[in-house]
């Protein structure tokens, strides 16, 4: 089995752990950053719909915009996130990349019906600038393109999909993560603030959502270990040094 496993993805009931995942990744950055969730969805209930077949208004309109929000955002991420990578590995992926955004744009379409539910725009390194140069340029690894990405994209990620279902996201800290990440993962900056430290290593959490996509479907995917084994050494080194 591997990566090109989740081709075969078509129906809501298979993307049911898929939404699963995302929502209790939301849920687990929230809980360690405190933020406000009293208006946090019932996924539980969009989770069970969907692995039953259950048509989308059987679910609460709530619900149906985190389920929308989750799977576009998922379906948007890959492409963007790829650019920031060396052009070998962004071409290899080109291919399936955008056959999983049709496929996730189709199983979300039906949750979006009545509904205004926006499409985030990740962030390219062509409008992430460090020093008049996309910040990828400063850097020469494979891992540390990866990690940069990851750090800028995972936070964007985030705060679309936790505030369409109910998470409130002070913007104040999203815009300081922003700023303080591109120049932290390009080696313009020493460190990052305690808080914001705190939240990208709660981010980086995101190791966990690639492997239990991997388990959820079964593809002992190598791609899959090598992110999982990236965002882990990221996460847990965050974690170690906001433990000081």
């Amino acid at each position: 089995m591997s990566v090109l496993s989740l081709l075969r993805l078509y129906t809501a009931a298979d993307f049911a752990d898929w939404y699963r995942i995302g929502a209790e990744y939301v849920d687990g950055v929230a809980e360690e950053m405190g933020f406000d969730t009293a208006e946090f969805v019932d996924y539980e209930a969009g989770v069970a719909a969907m692995r039953d077949g259950r048509p989308p208004a059987s679910v609460s309109p709530a619900v149906r915009r985190s389920i929308a929000a989750d799977l576009l955002a998922d379906a948007v991420f890959s492409e963007p996130f790829c650019e920031w990578l060396p052009l070998w590995y962004e071409v290899s992926l080109l291919g399936p990349v955008r056959y999983c955004e049709y496929r996730l744009r189709a199983v979300a379409e039906p949750y979006c019906h009545e509904l205004s539910v926006s499409v985030p725009r990740f962030s390219r390194p062509a409008n992430a600038l460090v020093d008049g140069r996309p910040a990828p340029a400063h850097l020469d690894s494979f891992r540390e393109q990866f990690i940069l990405a990851d750090a800028i994209l995972h936070l964007e990620w985030f705060v679309h999909v936790a505030r369409e279902s109910g998470i409130v996201v002070p913007q104040g800290l999203i815009d300081r993560t922003h700023e303080e990440s591109l120049a932290y993962y390009t080696g313009h900056r020493e460190s990052l603030s305690p808080q914001v430290q705190r939240f990208q290593a709660a981010l980086f959490a995101d190791d966990r959502w690639v492997r239990e996509i991997d388990a959820a479907y079964g593809l002992d995917s190598t791609l899959f270990e090598l992110w999982e084994r990236l965002l882990r050494a990221e996460r847990e080194r965050l974690e170690a040094a906001t433990q000081r």
